[in-house]
This record gives C-alpha cells, sequence and structure tokens, in this order.
C-alpha cells in the first residue's frame, strides 16, 4: 500500500517548481517500489518545502551544524512496516537549487533525487561507511532510473556526514 504523503511549502521561491507534490509523490513511490520495502497500510511521509534559513535552523539544532544543507531527514521510531509515521524530509530551495545550476541538472530532477535520499534514510538506510554509501547510491540510482533521471552521482550533490540523516 502507499503511503500518505503530506507536502507542505513554506518558501515562495518553490512556486518555480512545477507541481512538487507530485513529484514528491512520483520519487516516493518509486522509492517504495525499488526497494521492496513494506509500509504500514496507514504509514504517512511528511515533506516539507522550506528555504535556507529554516533548513539552518534545523540543522543547527538536530545535528550542531550552523549551515545550511539540501535536505535533511527525520526517521520516526520503529519499523517501517508497523509504524504509522515513517518520518519528514526536508528541502531548503536555495541550496538545492544552487547545486542544480551548479552540477547542470534540472531543478526538478534534483529534488527528486534529494527526495529519493530522504525517503531511503526514513526507511533505515544510511552513509555512514564506504559500504552502506555504495549500496545506498546504487539503490538510488534504480530509483532515480525508474523515474528517467540518470548519472545522479558524476559527482554527489548528497553531503557525505558520519551519522548524520541528510
Amino acid at each position: 500500500m502507499n503511503p500518505l504523503i503530506e507536502v507542505a511549502i513554506e518558501a515562495e521561491d518553490w512556486a518555480s517548481l512545477e507541481a512538487p507534490s507530485q513529484l514528491a509523490e512520483a520519487a516516493i513511490f518509486a522509492a517504495i517500489g525499488e526497494s521492496g520495502v513494506s509500509l504500514a497500510a496507514n504509514a504517512e511521509i511528511s515533506v516539507l518545502f522550506c528555504d535556507d534559513r529554516f533548513i539552518r535552523d534545523l540543522n543547527r539544532k538536530w545535528r550542531g551544524l550552523d549551515n545550511p544543507t539540501n535536505v535533511l531527514a527525520f526517521p520516526a521510531r520503529g519499523d517501517a512496516a508497523s509504524a504509522p509515521l515513517l518520518g519528514d524530509i526536508v528541502i531548503a530551495f536555495e541550496t538545492t537549487s544552487r547545486e542544480a545550476s551548479a552540477a547542470g541538472v534540472p531543478l526538478r530532477d534534483h529534488v527528486a533525487h534529494l527526495l529519493v535520499h530522504g525517503f531511503l534514510h526514513l526507511i533505515g538506510h544510511t552513509h555512514s561507511g564506504a559500504a552502506d554509501t555504495a549500496t545506498m547510491e546504487a539503490l538510488e540510482r534504480a530509483i532515480l532510473g525508474r523515474l528517467g533521471i540518470t548519472g545522479p552521482f558524476g559527482e554527489s550533490l548528497i553531503e557525505e556526514t558520519t551519522g548524520a540523516n541528510d
């Protein structure tokens, strides 16, 4: 069963991204399908599209890092197969837009990648070591392939920080 995906847009700049709610659903549903994860029948995921100021405050509070980042994931406690709330994915516009532009990729593709990355954190994947990173990146490639997005790791746009859910 597909989860309920609640999308909130808290920064006006996101108006430049066409249909962010549909993008969130497509990315997360593709991730569910490719990862093979079993979710509770009533599972919920929250996606927040915010600005750098907002995500910087979250990053400072939860990770002790006083800078904005592209994506943060906040997994809820419990097993994905039984937990009614899977967690929250937060994506900042300015950082994400800047990264997409620097990499020469469409903003929509980069946002899809960040949604997939955040979802994988919600279901327990990490990139805290080389083996975990390789596993997570391979899964991301497969999921993004389902969405028609290729080559997200020419130069990774996902911050590699030990023990973080970003």
